[in-house]
């Protein structure tokens, strides 16, 4: 049985400050520095110009109801660009979590990527939905996200994020980030990564806003099961970043702490 479980908060140091850092040579050697290197790799394409992106990050972390230590993760991200027009598109996001909070997709059924491209996500197992949110697109108007447990081909446990109105599904995979990392106060990582498309890269506009909460909750045989858990108690501050990677090779890492709400 695969756990992804957190433990004591250590002291932790204090990351990079600002909003935003920018790469000529992109991730490889950006600073803040890659959080899963071990996690896949996105296939290799060129930096090309385009603005830099100015990300700001909100979180809240709230009891879910169902367990002692359940929890819902919410990330609300920004992204405008500093000419003032449509941010520079993405091609990595590396969703980061206090190193208090542990998962349990062990415990949730999982849904294949296959089933939604051939059914749409109505054909996904009952309980297998981790998350959901909105997608704020360019220059308007939103579209739904749903966020599904999954498990890969190679054992990999991780979540599948879909747009069903887009058709858009993307893979992540869940990572134990790096030692710099957890001495900032995280310890599990969601490595997301965007594709390439044929689409050029200085044309593929980023959203200037999403939002998505990771949680959820199912009734076993033995008893009610959380999706995410956190050892930390009401009132607690928790640290949730979030490394985004541009294809204009800039490294973004607005990072933010949430004080637990339980009812």
């Amino acid at each position: 049985m695969l756990l992804l479980a957190g433990g004591t908060p250590p002291a932790v140091g204090t990351p990079p400050k600002g909003p935003t850092y920018g790469s000529p040579s992109g991730a490889a050697h950006a600073f803040p520095p890659d959080p899963t290197p071990g996690g896949p790799q996105r296939p290799y394409e060129p930096d090309v110009p385009g603005p830099r992106n100015i990300d700001a990050l909100s979180a809240t972390v709230t009891a879910d109801g169902a367990t002692e230590r359940g929890v819902r993760v919410a990330f609300d991200r920004t992204s405008r660009a500093d000419t003032g027009g449509a941010p520079a598109g993405a091609r990595r996001f590396v969703f980061l979590f206090d190193d208090s909070i542990r998962f349990r997709p062990e415990s949730f059924p999982v849904c294949a990527r296959s089933v939604i491209e051939e059914n749409g996500v109505a054909a996904c197992p009952a309980g297998s939905r981790a998350g959901r949110g909105t997608s704020h697109l360019n220059p308007e108007g939103t579209a739904e996200v749903l966020a599904f447990n999954t498990r890969y081909g190679n054992g990999a446990r991780g979540a599948l994020v879909t747009i069903p109105a887009t058709g858009t599904i993307l893979e992540l995979t869940w990572e134990r980030v790096t030692p710099v990392y957890r001495q900032s106060g995280y310890l599990w990582a969601l490595d997301e990564i965007l594709p390439p498309t044929q689409v050029p890269p200085q044309e593929r506009a980023g959203t200037r806003r999403f939002e998505l909460e990771w949680g959820a909750t199912r009734h076993t045989a033995d008893g009610t099961v959380s999706f995410a858990e956190s050892s930390a108690g009401a009132g607690e501050r928790l640290r949730i970043g979030l490394w985004s990677w541009f294809v204009t090779g800039q490294v973004a890492l607005p990072w933010t702490t949430a004080v637990r709400q339980d009812p």
